[in-house]
């Protein structure tokens, strides 16, 4: 089945209900079942109409972006028409299963916003420290200037600085040799180069 081919906007128009009772978890799960043993369409197209809206209302609670948050509907249900195999009836019923998955997807997408912000910023930056030492005394001053304000950072953010950008290793190779796991890399470096430019910009 082609999930990418799916009528969002007409799913999401249609009526939802929310879970009352047991009835509606048995039929949840039935179509999970469904869905996992046999790819039966019509039964994924049952919990795309019943869980679209409410996983919506979550996207546009989490990134407070309307895009953003069909990218999670369409996401989510995608890996749900793949994983269906995998429910487990006597672990927990659909809905919960559904929704694990969905906010899973949710950290991994705001995951990604943080490392894409991340790598903005450092390319932000990194003109100033990749400009050639020429024969014109503005770029050595510059080069001299912004070498000093380096040296001015705490220890910490200094040495991921200069690993990065001096030295040339990537993130996950400084993570290796100073033996700090990268989501502390980034953060010092986040916290270095935010300081770096405002102190570049008033300097």
């Amino acid at each position: 089945m082609q999930t990418q081919h799916i009528e969002v906007s007409s799913r999401l128009n249609s009526s939802y209900k929310p879970i009352q009772n047991e009835e509606d978890v048995a039929k949840l799960d039935s179509w999970l079942n469904l869905v996992g043993e046999t790819q039966d369409k019509v039964a994924f197209s049952q919990l795309f109409s019943w869980f679209a809206p409410k996983i919506r209302a979550y996207g546009i609670k989490k990134f407070n972006d309307p895009t953003l948050a069909m990218d999670l509907v369409q996401e989510t249900m995608t890996l749900v028409w793949r994983k269906a195999a995998l429910f487990n009836q006597t672990k927990g019923n659909a809905s919960g299963w559904i929704f694990t998955v969905m906010r899973n997807h949710s950290f991994d997408m705001l995951r990604k916003m943080q490392s894409n912000k991340e790598d903005t910023i450092s390319s932000d930056l990194w003109p100033l420290f990749d400009k050639q030492v020429e024969t014109k005394e503005t770029d050595w001053l510059e080069s001299k200037q912004l070498h000093r304000l380096v040296g001015l950072l705490p220890q910490a953010q200094r040495v991921v600085v200069e690993g990065l950008y001096i030295q040339g290793l990537t993130q996950h190779e400084l993570s290796e040799h100073l033996g700090q796991p990268i989501g502390t890399i980034k953060s010092r470096l986040r916290l270095a180069l935010s300081k770096l430019r405002q102190e570049y910009e008033n300097d």
